[in-house]
């Protein structure tokens, strides 16, 4: 399994049903970087209970205007299309797997 791409216009599809953590980053942003490897790793422990997504802030800033997403990384768990918890800054693999494992 690995994360896949959000984009404004597919992004109420993306989290319409099941439990689905959006990862909201931008090329340029360091600890944005530092997440990438670990999104990986927490995509394959998830795989069948919840999707991985990432968001580009900069390529389609219209959802995160919408989540009124000020600081990047910004982790949001949606749960059929609500948003049920929130992280902001460089998370560990196991505090995001924890927050999908209390919705899946």
């Amino acid at each position: 399994m690995w994360v896949q791409i959000s984009t404004d216009a597919d992004f109420q599809n993306n989290v319409a049903t099941g439990v689905t953590l959006v990862d909201f980053w931008a090329e340029w942003c360091g600890p944005c970087q530092m997440m990438l490897p670990r999104l990986e790793e927490l995509a394959s422990k998830v795989e069948g209970k919840a999707t991985v997504r990432k968001h580009n802030v900069d390529n389609d800033p219209q959802i995160p205007t919408q989540f009124r997403i000020m600081s990047i990384p910004t982790i949001i768990v949606f749960k059929d299309g609500q948003p049920v918890e929130k992280f902001v800054g460089v998370q560990d693999v196991a505090t995001l797997e924890a927050a999908i494992a209390k919705h899946a």
